[in-house]
């Protein structure tokens, strides 16, 4: 039997814990047998957990040892950096062997111990440009599903913890045990782990009081026409190059890139919010052609408008012939 250890720190995140806990306890082989022995384990007894209340979890560090897999999930804001008992019991996991994964923001643990450098990972987005600033020898992809070394794992959100699950079972026992596991956990399980994370790209921050703020506030009113760099320059009252350099300083980004993920955020809106075809969509946010529109939007958000469109559309009630 496959042993796998969940191992469980302060201020944990109680579903990044349970969906794991979850999809492996109900694997099943065709005759019926359970292939996984799940064990939840801690440094101390009793564990907090995020949104206040109290684990207690009867297995301590040891359960690592004999384990064939370790699951780390991702920790609140409130946790600080593991333990260094915690920090010797991964690497010494890693040193035999022990497949070790993380899901979410459980990347930061096992970067903490090392066991991420030189390897490429990810998180959930909102953390990633944390991850590699923090970790520069980690090659953090922040816009992946899960990213699999072999030995060394690593999710983004929690959901992409059960996929990253999905994918471990299927390497264990094949493809037909883990489609049995998808079903009862109500998880497809075609979302492969180089699906792009659905991400919101905000704006890059401007001070306030900027020479900026005038200009970028008409580029927000006027995306659905052409807009150039000389035009958004003109409009500043400078030069092309002074305008491109003040604009990067004050940004990080480049105007023309700006105004690209102004315009994406703009269609993400009317995605989420209008019953408008996609040829209209282009239109409205500045893209110009369909075709021009698929391509960037694939490009910054990491997936279709159609499968953006189909997992974010929010559907409002019909009222009643009585209403």
């Amino acid at each position: 039997m496959h042993s796998v250890a969940i191992l469980v720190l302060d201020h944990v995140v109680p579903f990044d814990m349970a969906a794991p806990m979850q999809v492996f306890d109900w694997t099943r082989l065709p005759d019926g047998r359970h292939p996984y022995r799940v064990r939840l384990c801690a440094e101390s007894p009793e564990v907090v957990a995020d949104g206040g209340f109290v684990l207690r979890v009867d297995r301590g560090l040891d359960t690592l040892e004999d384990a064939d897999t370790i699951i780390v999930p991702g920790c609140s804001d409130e946790a600080g950096p593991p333990s260094a008992r915690v920090v010797a019991a991964l690497r010494q996991a890693a040193e035999a062997g022990t497949r070790i994964a993380s899901v979410c923001v459980g990347a930061f643990v096992l970067a903490e111990a090392g066991l991420l450098d030189g390897l490429r990972a990810t998180t959930h987005w909102v953390a990633a440009d944390m991850l590699a600033r923090r970790f520069p020898r980690v090659e953090v992809q922040p816009d992946v599903l899960y990213v699999d070394n072999g030995q060394i794992l690593t999710s983004a959100g929690a959901a992409a913890g059960l996929d990253m699950c999905l994918h471990m079972i299927r390497r264990d026992f094949g493809s037909a045990v883990a489609a049995d596991a998808a079903r009862m956990s109500v998880m497809p399980l075609e979302r492969e782990g180089g699906q792009a994370q659905f991400i919101v790209h905000e704006h890059p921050p401007v001070p306030r009081g900027s020479a900026l703020e005038p200009v970028l506030e008409w580029i927000e009113d006027n995306l659905a026409r052409e807009i150039t760099l000389g035009a958004m320059a003109a409009r500043s009252g400078m030069s092309e190059r002074t305008f491109s350099r003040r604009f990067r300083e004050q940004t990080g980004t480049t105007p023309l890139q700006w105004l690209l993920r102004a315009r994406v955020r703009r269609a993400q809106y009317l995605l989420e919010n209008s019953d408008h075809p996609i040829e209209r969509i282009a239109q409205q946010a500045g893209f110009g052609s369909p075709t021009a529109f698929r391509e960037r939007f694939r490009r910054v958000v990491g997936t279709t408008p159609h499968a953006y469109r189909t997992a974010f559309h929010g559907k409002k009630a019909v009222p009643s012939a009585s209403a």
